[in-house]
């Protein structure tokens, strides 16, 4: 399925990827989050949650490759990449993939043949959202917080979509392809520039 977005005069294209984070993508938070689900949801449904997101990375994995993508001419973004020097980049991907990060498992394969990794998020608002996350998981019996505070990780995840589709306007040059890997709770395509085409390539359905 692809959106497009004007009449494409740039040959700019974005696949764009929903997914799913890892427990090992939640990186400091990845404890409390999980001791916060199994408190409220319990053991069997975490265990559970925890197959069926390897099972989509799997499937997903399967469906990137199947987009025979133009890898000298491919750039990657990644959901919760700060934009960085293009070292400090490379060592973030590297190390979540060797932690066990299918995302970044996948990035770096991507890389290896011939993609570009970009940086893609204000690190600002990455440490603001980690700040409200963290004071949200400790919050008796919720997951997400107050309802003050979801109101707030509301503005800040409207303003990380501006940002990023900010970035990809700015480093997608004309005949590139992009492929962003997002969040399923991201908006960012209303937000992205007229002439960048973008695909919504068939892939596993993003839950949770």
């Amino acid at each position: 399925m692809s959106v497009s977005k004007g009449n494409n005069s740039s040959g700019r294209k974005l696949f764009y990827v929903p997914i799913v984070h890892t427990e090992t993508d939640m990186g400091a938070l990845s404890a409390s989050i999980k001791s916060a689900y199994i408190r409220k949801m319990g053991l069997q449904a975490w265990k559970r949650k925890k197959e069926l997101i390897e099972r989509f990375w799997t499937d997903l994995e399967n469906a990137i490759y199947n987009l025979n993508l133009p890898y000298s001419r491919t750039k990657i973004y990644q959901d919760g990449l700060p934009v960085s020097d293009t070292e400090n980049e490379l060592k973030i991907v590297k190390k979540l993939a060797a932690d066990g990060s299918r995302n970044h498992e996948l990035i770096q394969k991507l890389i290896h043949k011939g993609a570009t990794l970009v940086g893609t998020e204000s690190a600002e608002l990455l440490i603001q959202e980690y700040n409200l996350a963290l004071s949200a998981l400790n919050e008796p019996g919720s997951l997400e917080g107050s309802e003050d505070q979801k109101a707030q990780a509301a503005t800040i995840l409207k303003t990380r979509d501006e940002f990023i589709a900010k970035r990809i306007d700015q480093t997608l040059k004309q005949g590139e392809v992009g492929v962003l890997f997002i969040g399923s709770l991201h908006n960012v395509i209303p937000l992205l520039n007229s002439d960048i085409h973008v695909v919504l390539p068939t892939t596993p359905v993003a839950k949770g």
